[in-house]
């Protein structure tokens, strides 16, 4: 890819600040560990931190695309994520709760920025066509990095040194994303006319309702909301299910080994599709994705071994890997060239507040065998490729 698309640029300014969100998921549980001798602060600081992500995303989506400077904007809100990291690693386990709870909120309601809100800036920095493909499915592929890099150096740090300096290396982090985020080659407006004209005024309600109706309305982004949303009703279960299945395999400290072979396997899957992939039609990767995934899940349930099951994790992780690069593209290929922001925020809320859904859910149902939650989140994965496939061939509502 030529640099003077800003790709290379946006890719390090993703991957730190996507770093920092998914080494937060870890970092403040170890934190309060370390401080408190309980998890529960940190699950509760953890809570706080991701339940204004799903609400300030369709605001975050609006907000970007009205902005007179995109520049200071992301500079902003990459940096308060990064003020609010830095100040959890002082105050967990030493201020009252209360206080803790609200600075987590605050730089979690930045959260929504370092996901839907740099993926939408894609089609500005990267001309339509196989290029933007192959920057979609690199984009996705740093969700990926992180999830397997993110846990790693937060556990090595805290090994180190301590889980405090680990969380404020997750605050460096995002701040070295809000620093770079300045010298990206934003182009013009969203909505713009070619001659650089401001796109009509609106309000803000009216900005915020046109990117729900555009969700709604236009059938690809209907399918791609609906299937991807129910899958990670499953998606969200799993990590629970997994130190179960490990558990009741005899393995009851590799829950996380499984996890890990799921995300390497999805990088492999995300690469792949920067590759010899990115030729095939968004649309139609989507269903293979959610299939493969559910097959490969339902084959781990029923493995005969523990290092068959980790097969199959991996396996499942690399048709996962390819379905968020889909996404993305779906997303920036319909989307309205003004509206394009927030439905990227409000598909990324939407897609955490189902994966909410399926943690809580699984936490319900624990009780069960492993091998039948197993197969039940495989189930959804089928029933997501089925959904996507019956909302496309659905007429406009």
């Amino acid at each position: 890819m030529r640099p003077r698309t800003g790709l290379r640029p946006y890719l390090a300014t993703a991957l730190l600040a996507r770093l920092a969100g998914e080494g937060m998921a870890v970092a403040v549980v170890m934190l309060a560990v370390h401080r408190t001798g309980s998890a529960a602060q940190g699950a509760f600081v953890l809570t706080a931190w991701m339940a204004p992500h799903v609400l300030a995303a369709p605001l975050t989506g609006a907000l970007a695309e009205r902005v007179r400077s995109p520049r200071l904007f992301h500079l902003g809100a990459l940096g308060g994520m990064a003020a609010g990291i830095a100040a959890l690693a002082v105050l967990v386990g030493r201020a009252p709760a209360p206080v803790v709870l609200a600075v987590a909120a605050l730089g979690g309601s930045c959260g929504p920025v370092a996901t839907g809100g740099l993926s939408s800036l894609v089609a500005r920095l990267v001309p339509e066509g196989a290029g933007r493909d192959r920057a979609y499915a690199l984009d996705a592929a740093t969700y990926n990095a992180v999830s397997v890099a993110g846990p790693a150096v937060v556990s090595t740090v805290a090994a180190l040194a301590s889980p405090g300096p680990a969380v404020a290396l997750l605050g460096v982090s995002a701040a070295g994303a809000a620093v770079l985020a300045t010298a990206l080659p934003y182009g013009r407006r969203p909505g713009a006319a070619s001659d650089g004209a401001a796109p009509a005024p609106t309000t803000l309600r009216a900005d915020l309702a046109a990117g729900l109706a555009a969700v709604w309305r236009v059938r690809e982004l209907r399918a791609i909301t609906a299937g991807t949303c129910l899958a990670f009703v499953g998606i969200g279960g799993l990590a629970t299910t997994s130190v179960l299945l490990a558990d009741g395999r005899g393995r009851p400290d590799s829950g996380g080994v499984l996890m890990t072979a799921l995300a390497a396997g999805a990088l492999a899957g995300s690469l792949a599709a920067a590759g010899p992939l990115r030729s095939f039609p968004a649309r139609r990767l989507v269903p293979v994705c959610l299939t493969g995934t559910g097959l490969a899940l339902a084959g781990a349930a029923a493995a005969p071994s523990f290092a068959a099951t980790v097969a199959l994790y991996a396996a499942a992780g690399v048709f996962e890997g390819p379905l968020l690069g889909a996404t993305l593209r779906i997303r920036a290929a319909h989307a309205p060239d003004r509206l394009r922001a927030q439905v990227f925020t409000l598909g990324a809320g939407l897609k955490i507040s189902a994966a909410a859904c399926g943690a809580a859910l699984a936490g319900l149902v624990a009780a069960l065998p492993p091998p039948l939650l197993l197969l039940g989140i495989a189930a959804l994965q089928l029933a997501a490729a089925l959904l996507h496939h019956l909302v496309r061939r659905t007429p406009r509502p």
